[in-house]
């Protein structure tokens, strides 16, 4: 299996366009040692050839430009991208399904809420019916036993989709009545070498669900967006702490350094980091902190093979 991350950085990217806190007027300025990053989308292959694209960024179109895997030239009008799957209706995790409307109808895979919300409170798939058109599939979120699903031309992959405690986007009418697969975690087995990928980029807390699916995996992909539960507040951007956003923080107990120092994962990355996070500093001591607990931050065009 092969994972590209085409995007890393929360929603806004980094350095973000309208901000100027310390990491973003520190990029600008040369003061602080860090790495522009899109908004967050990954790439998952069984063969190299085909993709499959988790999360459609507003950046699609800079990351499939800077991924020539995703651009195979084989034909006049060509993709490497087969079908498009959904974790959630974010703004920032949905909108570039707009601009992929000049190719052929999109196979899209999400849950039955989130299409709900691509049909009436952000209705991008509406639109889209004007254009490309999309072939909806629903997914089998797991309630229990485990449900997996295959998607075509990812032979040799399993998904499973986990459901998750998160929040759904302002727009959704169950904001604040969450229900299963409003967010999910996608658990993605390599039927080969019986290797496992779990993605999860919006992580509010570790249910007994979510925790079991982490510790099948050999590579965790995890929500990265927040130091600190109080970091928008005390900057003067947010009143609303890290929980009430959906994003476990990684510093402090029960934080998100506490939860991968217990699983059994090789490789331990977070994803999904926000502009204000301090660990995008490279020579900061929170930076050093991930470091020490063996905790990688992804990065724009990083490769992973399981």
């Amino acid at each position: 299996m092969k994972i590209i991350v085409l995007g890393s950085a929360a929603g806004g990217g980094y350095p973000q366009w309208n901000c100027n806190c310390r990491n973003c007027d520190g990029f600008r300025t040369g003061l602080v040692r860090s790495r522009p990053r899109t908004q967050s989308s990954i790439a998952v292959s069984a063969n190299g050839t085909d993709w499959l694209l988790v999360n459609a960024s507003p950046d699609i179109l800079a990351q499939v430009r800077a991924t020539p895997a995703l651009q195979p030239a084989r034909r006049v009008r060509d993709t490497g991208i087969a079908a498009v799957l959904l974790m959630d209706a974010q703004v920032d995790h949905v909108t570039g399904l707009m601009m992929l409307r000049e190719g052929p109808a999109i196979p899209l895979y999400c849950s039955e809420p989130v299409w709900q919300d691509l049909r009436a409170g952000f209705p991008l798939a509406r639109v889209l019916e004007h254009y490309c058109g999309v072939q909806w599939h629903e997914l089998p979120v797991q309630q229990g036993d485990r449900t997996g699903f295959t998607v075509p031309r990812m032979d040799g992959l399993r998904f499973t989709a986990v459901p998750l405690d998160s929040k759904a986007p302002p727009y959704s009418p169950h904001r604040e009545a969450p229900v299963a697969g409003d967010n999910i975690g996608l658990l993605v087995e390599d039927l080969a070498s019986r290797r496992k990928l779990f993605y999860a980029p919006g992580l509010g807390s570790i249910a007994p669900m979510t925790s079991a699916a982490m510790r099948e995996a050999d590579c965790l992909l995890v929500d990265g967006t927040f130091w600190t539960e109080d970091e928008m507040i005390a900057l003067g951007f947010s009143s609303k702490p890290a929980a009430a956003m959906g994003h476990l923080p990684q510093h402090g107990p029960g934080g998100m350094i506490e939860v991968l120092d217990g699983m059994p994962a090789g490789r331990k990355i977070l994803i999904h980091i926000n502009n204000t996070n301090p660990v995008l500093d490279e020579d900061s001591a929170q930076h050093a902190t991930l470091l020490r607990h063996g905790i990688e931050l992804a990065h724009d065009g990083m490769e992973i093979e399981l």
